[in-house]
């Protein structure tokens, strides 16, 4: 391995994490300056799984059935990343827990688009291995 030249300095058009002369920071949720933290404002942001969506279902379908509850921050729609078509799930995140349960006990079980969707709360994603084959 060839040594550096003394005068080596990274490219300025790419970020360097740490450096005190790079103005940009990496703010991680936990950072108390970070939009993401509800640790000390007594906010639990709930993320609930909708499932059983119509393949016509919107995310705006979806948004409005939820926010009846309260207000709702995102909805994610999933869709397959080969075709682009609609997976039949999603995710919604609300703020306040308390709308978060009102919704998944009104929701669960009840017609949308057609189809009777299923509302609860979602579970954390788990490390899955690559399976056992490769994709490319």
């Amino acid at each position: 391995m060839m040594p550096r030249p003394s005068a080596w300095r990274p490219s300025p058009a790419l970020p360097v994490w740490g450096d005190p002369g790079n103005r940009q920071t990496l703010i991680t949720p936990e950072d108390p300056r970070s939009a993401l933290n509800t640790r000390d404002t007594g906010i639990t942001a709930v993320k609930l799984y909708v499932g059983n969506l119509s393949f016509d279902t919107s995310e705006s379908d979806v948004r409005e059935a939820l926010s009846q509850f309260g207000q709702v921050d995102d909805v994610t729609l999933i869709t397959d990343r080969d075709t682009g078509r609609p997976k039949g799930f999603g995710f919604v995140e609300m703020p306040n827990d308390q709308e978060a349960r009102e919704a998944i006990n009104a929701l669960d079980g009840k017609d949308l688009g057609g189809r009777n969707i299923k509302v609860n709360e979602a579970k954390p994603r788990t490390e899955r291995s690559g399976g056992g084959r490769n994709r490319w």
